[in-house]
């Protein structure tokens, strides 16, 4: 399988039938519309007050970079936040402050510098969107992870990268993402690379930190070993992310209950045929917008000052 390239330059993927691609444009589908008015308040009205109100506090934090005049960039952040400047103001300044605190794993967050976990397939976005429009985001920490070639930093930095293109597309934004981990092969020498810090940081940038609405996370092909994994990041979770995690087993009907199986690829359950699209193959995509995240990575706090200043 291989990338195409559209009349606009745009690279995409056929799968299944369905065009896979990057979806940039800001006009979303009448269904998408929906969603949000009902869910996240977004009328003309709200975005037009929301966005004023956000660029006078932005104007009030001369230590934090960003893109004040653009619009696509603000709602990136307006829409998880339901149109509530203060509480988007508060989600970017955290985002930034999280890349700050923890630079070692958010420093130059390019495709060009971040290949690995796609090319063994660790991570991927390429889907089709599931019945509600959201973007799947799936994620294979078995037997697809030798952590001797894929560090535990890296997997993390390949998600960081992969959810950096998928909070670009507008409808992404409104619907939100859903995540799938396949346990399947799991061992001890996985678990052994996870500490409860990396945990607590990997639950804080979820949970406060990252501009994505996370709907659910489905956890399948786990062996009986998980529970010792789960117990690292238990204590660290909230009520509200623990009541959207369902847990399988290798029961995939039981995914398919929350999953439309078009959605899904064969060996899940789903009807998404082999073979399937390759970690490569979206890192081949996330590469040819290479200097939008040069730019993404331009934003932030331009000085490392002290915490309890920033």
């Amino acid at each position: 399988m291989e990338v195409e390239y559209g009349s606009d330059g745009a690279p995409f993927v056929t799968w299944g039938g369905n065009k896979i691609m990057l979806e940039l444009d800001p006009a979303v589908d009448e269904a998408c519309k929906e969603v949000a008015k009902k869910e996240l308040r977004e009328t003309p009205e709200v975005v037009e007050q929301a966005l004023a109100e956000l660029r006078q506090l932005l104007r009030k934090e001369p230590s934090l970079y960003v893109p004040i005049d653009r619009d696509d960039y603000l709602l990136k952040f307006l829409r998880p936040c339901k149109f509530y400047p203060e509480s988007a103001f508060k989600k970017i300044q955290a985002y930034y402050k999280f890349r700050i605190a923890h630079a070692d794993y958010c420093h130059d967050l390019l495709p060009s510098a971040i290949r690995s976990p796609f090319e063994h397939s660790i991570v991927s976005i390429l889907a089709p969107r599931d019945q509600h429009g959201r973007r799947i985001v799936l994620v294979e920490c078995g037997e697809r992870w030798n952590p001797q070639e894929v560090s535990l930093k890296e997997v993390f930095r390949g998600i960081q990268v992969g959810l950096e293109g998928a909070m670009a597309e507008p409808a992404t934004q409104i619907c939100g993402v859903i995540s799938v981990f396949d346990m399947k092969g799991l061992a001890f020498k996985h678990i052994m690379q996870f500490t409860p810090s990396y945990a607590k940081m990997v639950l804080d940038w979820i949970q406060e930190s990252v501009p994505i609405r996370v709907k659910a996370v489905h956890i399948i092909n786990q062996p009986y070993i998980f529970n010792m994994l789960f117990a690292i990041f238990k204590p660290f979770m909230r009520e509200k992310l623990r009541s959207r995690i369902h847990f399988h087993g290798n029961n995939m009907n039981s995914l398919m209950e929350h999953v439309d199986p078009k959605a899904l690829r064969k060996r899940h359950g789903g009807l998404l045929p082999d073979p399937e699209i390759t970690g490569d193959v979206l890192w081949k995509m996330l590469r040819h917008y290479e200097e939008e995240y040069k730019l993404a990575n331009s934003y932030g706090y331009v000085q490392n000052v002290n915490n309890n200043k920033i």
